[in-house]
């Protein structure tokens, strides 16, 4: 008897229950168990961000990402709540704000990309350690690809790169010929300014490989460094030296086995006046004579 008064008391107590409980929305009715309700319903207040997603890389169905799961909530989270709640930037949804902490927005690229070749030191590297987001450089959206291409995007950042890269004497970067992902590995590396060798003279024998030697007259500059004589992104001074001749040679060479020539109005940005006329194989020198060793020609 006392537990046909239980059952009486539950029954009507759970339809009060259900009758408070509010109804589920149109848009969350059809959400599954861990609240994902799919691309087409972001796409009624999102259009313009969904035609964008549709034409990247990140739309690919070929490709393992975020189209062969969850599309838009592989990145953004499940948007049951977002859109419970009526919407609005950050409401219950993940961003890609700046405000947003750059390790957490990372995070979420590196669910699909920790694997991607070059990311294998990316915990290592200066960008991370600088709060630079995958997002910083890359457009999540249109084409996957960085925005807008280098070596603008490296020079958000980089702006006294880009001086250096702008003046009369420079690396071709900005004429296309090379990128700065040519030496640096932007998702890190272990050398020193994320160079893609240990030696940084092997980045420059990539392109200078007449430069290599061996030589039976080296000449020590060239075995430290080549930054001993050249500046890496641009220079004032021709060939992308770090002073102008006589000057620069006089670092190392004194005036004792013959004077050296100022510059002064009639010198330019190719004097005449250069040790080069004579010692033109000032990189290293295959002579069998001792001549050999004042590399001249």
């Amino acid at each position: 008897m006392k537990n046909k008064y239980i059952v009486l008391f539950i029954f009507p107590l759970s339809l009060l229950v259900l009758f408070l409980l509010p109804a589920k929305s149109e848009y969350t009715r059809g959400a599954d168990e861990k609240g994902f309700i799919g691309a087409e319903t972001c796409k009624e207040c999102h259009e313009t961000q969904y035609e964008s997603y549709a034409k990247s890389v990140h739309s690919r169905k070929a490709i393992k990402g975020p189209a062969a799961q969850d599309a838009c909530e592989t990145c953004h989270g499940p948007g049951a709540a977002h859109v419970e709640k009526g919407g609005g930037r950050g409401v219950d949804i993940f961003t890609f704000d700046k405000g947003v902490d750059p390790e957490a927005r990372s995070a979420r690229c590196l669910t699909c990309h920790e694997r991607t070749p070059g990311m294998d030191l990316w915990d290592l590297g200066v960008h991370k350690r600088n709060d630079v987001s995958c997002d910083s450089c890359h457009d999540l959206h249109v084409g996957g690809r960085q925005k807008p291409r280098e070596p603008e995007v490296c020079f958000d950042c980089h702006k006294d790169i880009k001086i250096d890269a702008n003046k009369r004497s420079h690396h071709p970067i900005l004429e296309g010929k090379i990128r700065c992902s040519s030496c640096h590995a932007p998702h890190g590396s272990l050398s020193k300014y994320m160079v893609k060798a240990d030696d940084s003279r092997e980045l420059c024998f990539k392109c200078h490989a007449d430069k290599r030697g061996p030589y039976v007259w080296e000449h020590a500059p060239v075995e430290e460094d080549c930054q001993s004589c050249h500046e890496v992104h641009g220079s004032s001074h021709g060939r992308l030296l770090t002073e102008r001749i006589p000057q620069l040679c006089q670092n190392c060479h004194d005036w004792s086995r013959h004077p050296g020539t100022p510059y002064d109005s009639t010198a330019s940005f190719t004097s005449r006046f250069e040790c080069l006329r004579c010692h033109s194989a000032i990189h290293g020198s295959n002579s069998p004579q001792g001549g050999g060793l004042r590399f001249v020609r």
